[in-house]
């Protein structure tokens, strides 16, 4: 047979005459063998030719089968050319002018073969096809294939070895890899091969077609979430690289010397590899030798690895072959003969000969009988004719089996690059250098100009960049516009034109190049990471803010992200303020990543605006050169910067400052811009050393040797050099370079720090400096002005911690703020502490934390020789005891010097969620819980304080076991705790007490000791000295809750009784100076002292002064005003109480209507100012400063009249408030969550919970969506502030009382809400398992993934649903599907879902429309007009019509043009005539 085939193909070479006369007989012989042995050969490609004793293996049946259709045959054959004659008169005139030469391998006429494009629909599966690496990546590989094609082969399909190893992984367990020797361990971790230790890009590849999907299909394996083009496009076609299905069919008889395929690494032996070889009884054997020997410097070859082999010698059993993969032997090799079809393999380098040539390609006869084609994208570059003719004997390579065909037909190449697989290249310069296509036309470059050479009217265009060089333009990429069809002899893109174009990407298989000659794509700045440059400043547009980044669109599909780090110069606490998506950002390329496809940008303001040098590399680092860098990691002894590209270089401490920094972290946050100059760098290693000290402009390598000025010394100098706050001096006669802050000379002369700038000049002489600090490692010493009092002189000689005592006065200079107060630098080696209670004896006077760089004398009053620190002191009477100073903030040391009620100062330490901490004294805080911050409820309380704010207080409790203080802001009721403590027993005969009338009697009065629990009587016959007095007159003019001065009478500690008086005759005229110094007290402004509107907050409320001097007021008003006036006076004091509920507003959120919102989600509250209530307020405030108080009597009567006319508009602000509401709406669940938030928000969590449960028991029954906004409530609540356990036991509480899906809706978007992203997956997971037949169920689950970026998971729910669905919600839910990917997905995803539906539900005019709303959304208005003329084509009533019209309209005057509404307007007339016709 082998034989047979080899005379065949011999034979078939010679020149044969065009027309012979054929020998009936003789064909009919050879046509009846041909048939009879063809099915032999293709259908057991196993069976021997000739069995032993010259039988046959067919049957009887079979061969009678096979003799009635080589009889049919041979008739066929006999009447042929009778036929052929009788016709070809009317052929020639059907024939083409130019004639087309074409001969069989016998000489003899035979029809053409059509040369065909391979394309997606032609792709099956079980299809070998040969391929080349186009890209790897960590799962698969991107191949690229005939004719612009490209697929993809998952990491599972690259061996079956390989995929065991995989598989295999998971089984294996820690222990098992911790047991192995240290010899083992390595190896065991190397047995499962990287792709990119397997392929490269490039490499040629023989593979099977496994799967083929359709367009937009992404339920592919081996990649994640891309925007790669080429990615995308490869997901259509999976292939496989098995050994065993690659070389399925090839027939034993047929492995011989010369046959190249493909194996895999089945065994690593003793002497060499035993390769997997996919053919039936046959294993290939590859020696160590022979690898090492293909594999220069490469790894020994894993299991599992894919080998392009060539047989070399075939063992004498059969069973094994010896073979080689050295790349020059496997291209070389050619297959001369096979016995079968299925021996031929993609990638075979064969013989063969030109039967024809045609424009669009040859024809082929390959290896003597089968067919065989050529396209025009495998040829060399020039004309077809000219370049082959008829009968030429050329060399091809097997590019894929044309199927379905018989017999069998293959399509081959003759390109240079894939018939020596190699790379593409192409001349770049004079001398005939060769370089690769993608290294000669990186992607963004322009090609201008190029000309097309040939037009494919639906594909694209094929055009000519260099003579040697082409390129493809799909003919989406022709135009912005949608072209339908493009024309070889008319239009813009004829052959011969010119244009300009743009490199995309690349076809290496074809060798062509990827063009675009859309004006967008020329216009945009870059198209891939690759072309993005280190350093280059440029403006791009907000994309989308999350919590770990910004990510920022720069061009096209190119985008940058920029960590939180970078998004300015200093920390931003509310990112989302200053980057709105769409806006513009202006930033500088960080780091480019072309590998990863990633670009890092940077916001920050200093690095955009730096003019300094771009170091992005080692090459850029130059000894000696300054630049920005960026402080990425503190450590102890060093700082750690980074420069552009992920270039990275060291600060050691040494280098950080020109002054000793105790803490490198506090001094060099992270992310902070650093300017320093590089010292060293180690081109092997990496290691750059950098100076941030060295980087200063005024930088002297040399240090003056300064042992001759001491600190302390007086000294003079001359200004080298003025810097933005400190001056450059060089001291006289040493020559010392000297550093002086701006501040402190400015301070010295009396004037501000921009008028000495511009005063000062080089060269000016400075006279009375004082050396405060001097660092002999740098070479410079710290002065500073001599101050103007005339006191104790600073210490002539260096300050020894040693000899430090109590009270000693030293000099220093604050060099930072720390939390506990100024550190001030003493000496090199010694510091001190200036805590804010320590600077004056008046807190208001004083500075409590002096700026940086000041210079002044203190007091030592503590020493601490472990850490050589002083404590210090700057109070005038600690400095100077002689002198008798007052003060008002005395010195607290301990806790015990603080009594209960005692008022004192301090600031604010710091301000937390339950309260404020204030510092009173060096190791002392009290706390001032959140109750105690104001005498009335204020919501937004955190703004009124801040860290370091001066404040006042009363001291509620001390507690010197624990060291904990209490303190209170509260005007009114401050005190109160304190005087708490009154008992009877505490009260003695004699003593004079503030007293509240409790309760009026007809004989006398009953007194209740303020601030006590204490009560007694106070008999009518104690209140005059007078005897003939009217008691009865006395006693009504007192009033329940008024406040008297009484004094004990008598106690009877018995009967617990106590008798008062309030005789005038008990009293002095002291008594009262008192009461009034002690209202007074009470009157004073606690809190925030500096803060000028909390001040006249607090003191509007205590200024509504005694009981005694209202009623003195009222007195004298009587005289003067009338009855009418008394009436607008008491409006207007009722107005003032709404007025102080208007304060309230402006302070804080407290008093303000609150809105409910449980539709879209849940809010607590939110603000909503009462303008009638802030106007009323403002003028009847006003109002009541001109204005006397009138009858207190009457006033108070009018008073409770205008407070109950206002209950139902007034806010609710207590307890009573609500209760007082919810028994007129017991059903209103906004009222009830209103009370819960108010609760709340005093932190009685637990009072909250009980209130809804009290709800949900109290709202009617009927009422179910007030009860369901109960419980969403309640889980919010529990959300924020429960535990899970509490969470998920009141979840299966609403969801029994409840529809049960509602709630898991609604605990879905609670989590969502609360940015709990796995709780909330999970929950709507949850869901979709208990109510898989609800539609909405689905559509809001793969709207939480879509919105989350997990487009692959979104999209898997689809399948998934339609599974749970009943068949009439299929339809609603697809379209709810393709309408989420228009608006989080792929818009293209979604019109293709909607083409599906489209085609299988042309009458839905519902889901028509939806189509066009989602298709207007992206505004091309040409698939607008397409979706228009469809659905119009279709038979619908008028009205349908009227309405399609009517929004194709609106869309044309909203989107298009007026041409084209004018063009609709035609088109309804047009369709209402012929729908008239047709019902005529």
């Amino acid at each position: 047979m082998a034989a047979g085939t080899k005379r065949a193909n011999d034979d078939s070479t010679a020149p044969k005459a065009k027309k012979t006369k054929v020998d009936h007989r003789s064909r009919k012989r050879q046509s009846l063998a041909e048939k009879s042995a063809q099915p032999a050969s293709n259908t057991l490609a196993e069976e021997v030719d000739f069995p032993r004793g010259g039988g046959t293996s067919f049957t009887p049946i079979e061969v009678k089968a096979i003799r009635a259709e080589a009889v049919k045959e041979a008739n066929e054959e006999l009447f042929k050319e009778n036929a052929v004659k009788a016709s070809h008169r009317e052929k020639r005139k059907s024939e083409p002018k130019k004639k087309v030469k074409k001969i069989t391998a016998d000489g003899k006429p035979d029809t053409l073969v059509r040369v065909e494009h391979l394309n997606y629909k032609r792709i099956i599966v079980g299809m070998k096809i040969f391929g080349q690496v186009m890209s790897v990546e960590p799962l698969a590989l991107i191949v690229s294939l005939p004719n612009q094609l490209l697929a993809h082969i998952p990491i599972t399909n690259i061996t079956s070895q390989l995929t065991s190893l995989l598989e295999s992984m998971d089984d294996e367990e820690p222990e098992d890899v911790s047991d192995e020797s240290d010899e083992e361990g390595p190896s065991m971790r190397r047995q499962v091969p990287e792709l990119s230790e397997i392929f490269r890009p490039g490499q040629y590849v023989r593979a099977v077609v496994t799967a083929v999907h359709t367009a937009g299909s992404t339920d592919t394996v081996g990649f994640s979430r891309t925007r790669d083009e080429s990615q995308k496009a490869s997901r259509r076609v999976e292939l496989s690289l098995f050994p065993d299905k690659v070389n399925e069919g090839v027939a034993k008889a047929d492995v011989k010397a010369g046959f190249a395929c493909s194996a895999a690494v089945k065994s690593v032996e003793d002497h060499g590899y035993i390769l997997d070889m996919g053919i039936s009884d046959i294993l290939g054997f590859l020696t160590f030798k022979d690898a090492q020997r293909s594999r220069v410097g490469e790894m020994r070859l894993s299991i599992g690895h894919l080998l392009d082999v060539c047989v070399t010698k075939l063992s004498s059993n059969g069973r094994t072959c010896n073979v080689s993969i050295s790349p020059e032997f496997v291209r070389s090799t050619s297959l001369t003969e096979v016995s079968n079809t299925t021996s031929v393999v993609p990638g075979s380098l064969v013989s063969a000969l030109i039967t024809s040539v045609q424009p669009t390609g040859l024809n082929l006869q390959v290896l003597g009988f089968y067919n065989g084609t050529i396209d025009q994208f495998h040829l060399p570059p020039g004309d077809v004719e000219e370049n082959f003719k008829v009968g030429q004997k050329v060399k091809a390579r097997i590019l894929y089996d044309i199927a379905p065909s018989t017999p069998s037909r293959f399509a081959l190449s003759l390109a240079d690059h894939v018939v020596s697989m190699t790379d593409k290249s192409v001349d770049v310069s004079e001398d005939a250098k060769q370089t690769s296509l993608h290294e000669a036309f990186t992607i963004g470059v322009p090609v201008d100009p190029m000309k097309v050479i040939r037009v494919e009217p639906e594909r694209g265009l094929i055009v000519e960049v260099t003579p040697t060089v082409e390129g493809f333009v799909h003919i989406s990429q022709v135009s912005d516009e949608h072209v339908p069809m493009l024309s070889a002899s008319s239009g813009p893109w004829k052959v011969g034109t010119m244009h300009r174009a743009r490199v995309t990407g690349y076809h290496p298989f074809d060798g062509l190049l990827q063009l675009s000659m859309k004006p967008s794509v020329l216009e945009q700045k870059f198209l891939q990471v690759g072309e993005v440059k280190v350093g280059e400043v440029i403006k791009g547009t907000v994309k989308k803010l999350t919590d770990s980044a910004l990510f920022v669109s720069i061009s096209g599909n190119v985008d940058g992200v920029i960590w939180p780090n970078h998004y300015a110069d200093i920390h931003l606490k509310h990112p989302q303020k200053r980057f709105k998506p769409g806006g513009s950002i202006k930033c500088r390329i960080l780091v480019v990543d072309p590998e990863r496809k990633r670009v890092v940008l940077t916001a920050k303001k200093t690095l955009i605006d730096s003019s300094l040098p771009i170091v992005a590399s080692l090459d850029d680092v130059k000894e000696g050169l300054v630049t920005h860098a960026v402080v990425f990691k503190v450590s102890e002894k060093s700082l750690q910067v980074e420069f552009y590209n992920n270039l990275k270089a060291i600060v050691p401490i040494r280098e950080a400052s020109e002054t000793t920094i105790s803490s490198l972290s506090a001094a060099f946050p992270l992310g902070k811009v650093v300017q320093v100059r590089i010292i060293s760098c180690n081109a092997e290693t990496g290691r750059i050393v950098s100076s941030i000290r060295q980087a200063s402009a005024n930088f002297k390598a040399a240090i003056t040797a300064i042992q001759d000025v001491e600190i302390g010394h007086s000294v003079e100098g001359v200004v080298s050099e003025i810097q933005k706050e400190k001056a450059i001096v060089t001291l006289k006669p040493t020559q010392v370079r000297a550093l002086l802050s701006l501040n402190n000379l400015a301070n010295r002369r009396g004037i501000a720090v921009a008028q000495l700038r511009s005063s000062l000049k080089v060269g000016d002489k400075l006279m009375d400096l004082v050396v405060t600090s001097r660092n002999p490692e740098k070479g410079f010493v710290l002065v500073a002005t001599k101050p103007k009092e005339k006191e104790e002189v600073l210490q002539k000689s260096a300050l020894i911690l040693e000899s430090v005592q109590i009270g000693q006065i030293v000099g220093g200079r604050v060099i930072r703020h720390i939390r506990a107060g100024a550190l001030v630098k003493l000496t090199s080696r010694i510091s001190g502490i200036l805590h804010p209670t320590d600077v004056s004896d008046d807190y208001e006077s004083g500075t409590p934390f002096p700026p940086v760089d000041t210079v002044f004398k203190a007091a030592v009053i503590g020493i601490d020789t472990d850490k050589r620190t002083l404590t210090l002191s700057t109070r005038r009477s600690v400095m100077n005891p002689s002198v008798h100073v007052p003060v008002a903030d005395p010195v607290i040391n301990d806790v015990s010097d603080m009594k209960a009620g005692s008022t004192v100062r301090g600031f604010i330490k710091s301000v937390a969620e339950h309260g404020l901490f204030v510092t009173l004294g060096r190791n002392i805080d009290a706390r001032v819980q959140i109750k105690e911050l104001f005498d009335d409820f204020v919501k937004d309380w955190k703004s009124r304080f801040q860290a370091n704010q001066l404040v006042k207080g009363r001291i509620l409790s001390v507690n010197v076991e624990k060291k904990q203080v209490e303190m209170s802001f509260r005007s009114s009721d401050s005190s109160r705790s304190a005087q708490l403590t009154i008992k009877l027993s505490d009260l003695s005969e004699g003593q004079k007490v503030d007293a509240v009338v409790k309760k009026i009697a007809d004989y006398g009065l009953f007194l209740e000791v303020e601030g006590s629990k204490v009560r007694g009587l106070c008999h009518k016959s104690e209140l005059s000295d007078n005897p003939a007095a009217d008691v009865t007159m006395a006693l009504r003019s007192f009033r329940e809750s008024d406040k008297v001065k009484a004094v004990v009478l008598t106690v009877d500690s018995e009967k617990r009784r106590i008798s008062f008086g309030l005789k005038p005759s008990y009293f002095v005229e002291e008594d009262f100076q008192e009461a009034e110094s002690e209202s007074g007290a009470e009157q004073e402004s606690l809190g925030v002292i500096d803060e000028e509107s909390d001040r006249e907050h607090v003191e509007g409320i205590g200024n509504e002064g005694s009981d005694e001097e209202k009623n003195k007021e009222t007195v004298n008003a009587e005289e003067v005003v009338d009855e009418d006036e008394t009436m607008d006076v008491d409006v207007d004091v009722s107005g003032s109480l709404v007025a102080r509920k208007g304060s309230q507003t402006n302070a804080g959120p407290s008093a303000i209507r609150s809105v409910l919102k449980l539709d879209d989600g849940f809010q607590w509250s939110t603000v909503q100012q009462d303008v009638d209530v802030e106007m009323e307020s403002s003028e009847k405030e006003s109002g009541d400063e001109d204005q006397p108080s009138k009858k207190r009597k009457r006033k108070h009567k009018e008073i409770e009249q205008d407070l109950t006319a206002d209950l139902q508009t007034k806010t609710p602000e207590s307890n009573a408030d609500f209760e007082r509401i919810l028994l007129g709406s017991p059903n209103s669940s906004y009222l009830w969550i209103q009370y819960m938030s108010f609760q709340i928000q005093l932190s009685e969590i637990d009072k909250a919970r009980e209130i809804a449960q009290r709800s949900l028991k109290t709202i009617n029954f009927r009422e179910e969506r007030e009860k369901l906004n109960v419980w969403v409530a309640l889980l919010n609540l529990e959300n924020v502030y429960g535990t899970e356990e509490s969470l998920e036991v009141t979840f299966k509480d609403a969801a029994r009382h409840n529809d049960s899906k509602t709630v898991h809706l609604r605990m879905a978007a609670i989590f969502e809400q609360s940015e709990k992203i796995e709780k909330a997956e999970e929950q709507h997971r949850r869901t979709a398992k208990k109510f898989g037949h609800s539609s909405k169920v689905w559509t809001l689950f793969a709207e939480h993934y879509l919105r989350r970026g997990k487009l692959e998971d979104a999209r898997a729910l689809l399948p998934r649903s339609l599974q749970s669905l009943e068949k009439q919600k299929h339809l609603k839910t697809i379209s709810k599907f393709a309408q989420l990917e228009y608006k989080l997905g792929d818009p293209e995803r979604g019109k293709t879902i909607f083409e599906g539906v489209m085609e299988s539900h042309p009458k839905r005019w519902d889901i028509w429309s939806i189509y066009i709303d989602m298709e207007a959304g992206q505004g091309d208005i040409m698939n607008l007009r397409n979706l228009f003329d469809r659905v119009l084509a279709q038979k619908m009533t008028s009205h349908k019509a009227k309405s399609f019209f009517k929004k194709w309209l609106e869309l044309e005057r909203r989107i298009g043009d007026e041409e084209g509404a004018g063009i609709v307007k035609a088109k309804a007339i047009e369709w209402t005539q012929r729908a008239a016709g047709e019902s005529a």
